[in-house]
């Protein structure tokens, strides 16, 4: 937000520097991210003074150009050549001297030199207004006033503006400082507690009054929570034109072009009180009536940047009784404007409603200074007072009678804010006793009116402006920020807690899973909550019903809270595959939420994504692409990590995937994972193959609970290892073989694996190789071969009786 000192100088009297406000300010809470300068005139004129034409005569060597001798002021006249028509002995004209720089209409500078014209010497210019930045004529040079004096400086005589402009970074809670008297009220405040008197200069309407009674608009409020007050008056007789320069240069020092008079008057009140306006042509209003209502959903609607907009049903809009005007607190329509024909004006000021306006807003996508301040929060008691200020600036400027009473629809009337203040919670908060006299003076610095004092606080009654303080801890922070944080002395001792957190708790088991991850080569991501409610229709497992929908969106990619972190890791996939990275491992820890008849939910989980090859390829070695089975091993080593045992294989179907396996600990499924099905990938232009794993987070916390730390001694006898190479069915698996084996021996055998799959040429039909590896080990002896021999040999028997196996 742009903040002009001079305008500031309005309102409050204060002969500091504007870096030493600014500090101020920023003490205040309202940083000031940097200060620009802004002059009138481009360059402020610096180096153009008046001279006085002593004599003007033909050149000889040019028809058009003529040979003039200056005083500028300094007892030495200097020769000129000028090819100004008008240029004529006696003239007071403005002249740039040597090393004046000026500036084109684009902002191009170009300096003056010491030159030759056509074989005479010139030493400066003598100046057009275009050339200066005063207007657009180029039809001769200036000629001014005869009481002149050479030598002064043009700066003077033109009254040229240097102003410096704040920019200031406000806190979106902060709806009081959005003009530049909210700025003033708070710069105010804290000159008080430098102990510099002050006081606010307010604008005084003390001239307003009611001329005549010949143009009545009479107003109806359709939806009174939409529009808590409407204010509007008329004028007649005004004349649409150019502003006043003063009116110009205000409006241009923040940034604002100049439109015309009335306009301009609305925008100027707009950034000086902080209260939105809008004049409608009163000749453009039918039935002279203004209707603040909604209209159906579909009504098309024409705005002043002639884009055609279709308005939604809760669309607060001013109309009159034929036709829409303008959406309420956004934008005005082309066809109710002010232009150079108007001469008799509605003046609309009014209060809408801060959550109504942001809607219509975002959907429309327009953000314009007045929807930026009713979405905030406007002082509902200041619309009255900034409609008669901006009536009486419009006469001001523009001329015209006020033709109608002000109509003020205010239905029902909002009381103050009341708060109590303990005097304990202020030094617990701020952790520093401030002395009860200096919080006084600071809460009637601020327009907080003490109501009555006790031994233990204050009574107080907020003012309407201050729409951010509701409660004690806002008046608490009201009084630190005026006292000043600089003022708050910090402790030598430092004083901390030991927090006796269990080893289960989430966050260590995220970081210890995360390590492990991150070492194996993986990258976490961080994806929005927020995502689009089509996502719902790619899988069955998903229900619409069930989405957790936002009631202000900021668009309909982020409308809903995610069911599933599936399309998030997706979108991430394809995200990197786009900028040439198709190689990888990607895991996310999030929450996925779900609106059932119960009430809602929020579940913790882990999604992994894999996708191309394995690693780096490097010279030495070829490329492995991921697969399934190096998921399920990156899936074991994390459960195998956290102390999760006997987990058993449960396969599923599921829409998302084409091929699907789940691990679980009796009843509760840990984890889902498997292969997408390329239906899914295809609506995220994914072309390869893409490999998912979803973790129940919540489930996987509540199991590891019960975890138990065994420790057992090592073994000083060796192992022994034994294969078996069996034929079997293609249907049997070796989750299968390893419950047998299990089951066959729970004292001996400690490893069951596989290390070879064999299926193809020399193999019955319907038949498989799997080549399985048996690590035994006795805790207390040296096996023997007599005791080897005995439990392969009741391995190999219950494979054959139980699977139909057979040793090749």
């Amino acid at each position: 937000m742009k903040i002009s000192y001079n305008w500031l100088k309005q309102f409050i009297e204060i002969d500091w520097d504007a870096e030493k406000t600014a500090e101020l300010l920023t003490d205040l809470g309202l940083e000031v991210e940097g200060i620009e300068t802004f002059e009138s005139v481009k360059g402020g004129l610096k180096g153009v003074v008046i001279g006085h034409v002593i004599s003007c005569e033909k050149h000889a060597n040019a028809d058009k150009l003529k040979l003039t001798k200056v005083d500028l002021g300094n007892g030495e006249p200097v020769q000129i050549v000028c090819g100004a028509p008008n240029v004529a002995q006696g003239q007071k004209v403005p002249v740039a001297t040597i090393g004046t720089e000026l500036y084109d209409a684009d902002g191009n500078v170009w300096k003056i030199k010491k030159g030759k014209i056509r074989g005479e010497e010139s030493h400066g210019m003598i100046c057009a207004e275009d050339e200066l930045g005063l207007g657009t004529s180029h039809d001769g040079i200036m000629i001014l006033d005869d009481a002149l004096i050479p030598g002064t400086p043009a700066s003077e005589v033109f009254e040229i503006e240097n102003d410096h402009v704040f920019e200031i970074g406000l806190t979106p809670n902060r709806a009081d400082a959005m003009s530049h008297f909210g700025v003033a009220r708070d710069l105010k405040a804290g000159l008080i507690q430098k102990k510099i008197n002050t006081s606010l200069i307010t604008p005084s309407l003390s001239n307003f009054k009611v001329d005549n009674r010949t143009l009545k608009i009479d107003v109806e409020l359709k939806d009174k929570d939409l529009s808590p007050r409407y204010c509007g008056v008329t004028i007649s007789g005004l004349k649409v034109k150019d502003s006043p320069e003063w009116l110009q240069n205000r409006l241009k020092a923040i940034g604002l072009s100049p439109i015309n008079n009335v306009v301009d008057a609305t925008n100027y009140v707009l950034h000086e009180l902080g209260q939105p306006l809008h004049a409608f042509d009163a000749n453009k209003i039918e039935g002279q009536k203004i209707i603040v209502k909604t209209l159906k959903k579909g009504t098309k609607f024409t705005t002043l940047d002639e884009v055609e907009r279709t308005l939604h049903e809760d669309d607060l809009m001013i109309c009159d009784t034929e036709k829409p005007l303008c959406i309420a607190g956004v934008f005005g329509g082309i066809n109710s404007g002010v232009d150079e024909t108007t001469t008799a004006i509605f003046l609309e000021s009014a209060y809408f409603n801060p959550v109504s306006v942001r809607k219509t807003a975002k959907r429309h996508g327009l953000n314009t200074d007045a929807s930026f301040r009713f979405e905030r929060g406007i002082d509902i008691n200041n619309v009255e007072y900034a409609l008669t200020r901006a009536a009486l600036l419009i006469q001001q400027i523009a001329g015209g009678e006020i033709t109608s009473e002000i109509v003020d629809l205010f239905p029902k009337k909002q009381e103050d804010f009341q708060v109590f203040l303990s005097y304990e919670k202020v030094d617990k908060l701020i952790g520093q006793k401030i002395p009860e006299e200096i919080i006084r003076n600071i809460l009637t610095s601020l327009d907080i009116k003490i109501n009555n004092i006790t031994e233990s606080g204050m009574g107080l009654t907020i003012p309407s402006y201050r729409v951010d303080v509701q409660r004690e801890v806002d008046v608490i922070e009201e009084i630190l920020r005026v006292y000043g944080y600089n003022n708050i002395d910090f402790s030598e001792k430092l004083s901390a807690s030991i927090s006796n957190a269990s080893r289960f708790e989430d966050y260590k088991i995220q970081n210890i899973v995360s390590d492990q991850l991150i070492a194996q080569g993986f990258y976490e991501t961080l994806s929005n909550s927020l995502t689009t409610g089509d996502y719902t229709k790619l899988s069955d497992q998903l229900n619409e019903a069930h989405n957790v929908s936002m009631l202000n969106p900021l668009s309909n990619d982020l409308a809903v809270m995610r069911q599933s972190l599936l399309f998030s890791s997706l979108e991430a996939t394809i995200f990197n595959i786009n900028r040439k990275r198709s190689d990888l491992k990607l895991f996310e820890f999030g929450k996925t939420y779900h609106s059932y008849e119960s009430g809602r939910t929020e579940e913790k989980h882990l999604a992994i994504t894999i996708t191309g090859n394995r690693g780096l390829t490097h010279w030495n070695t070829n490329k492995k692409a991921t697969d399934f089975f190096y998921l399920k091993g990156i899936i074991t080593s994390i459960l195998d990590r956290l102390g999760i045992k006997k987990i058993k294989s449960v396969p599923f179907k599921k829409d998302i995937f084409s091929e699907g396996l789940a691990f679980a600990v009796k009843k509760t499924r840990l984890v889902e994972f498997g292969l997408l099905k390329k239906r899914i990938l295809k609506d995220f232009d994914i072309k390869q193959e893409v490999l998912y794993a979803d973790f129940n987070w919540d489930a996987i916390l509540e199991i590891i609970k019960h975890n138990k730390i065994q420790f057992t001694e090592i073994s000083k006898f060796p192992e022994v290892k034994r294969d078996f190479a069996l034929l079997i069915d293609e249907e049997v698996t070796f989750e299968a073989i390893y419950e047998i084996a299990v089951q066959s021996d729970k004292n001996l055998l400690k490893e069951v694996s596989l290390f070879d799959v064999y299926q193809g040429d020399n193999l019955p039909e319907g038949k498989k190789s799997y080549a399985v590896s048996f690590t035994l080990q006795n805790e207390n002896q040296t096996l023997t071969d007599k005791q080897i021999d005995k439990l392969m040999n009741k391995l190999q028997q219950n494979f054959e009786n139980k699977l139909g196996a057979e040793l090749r």
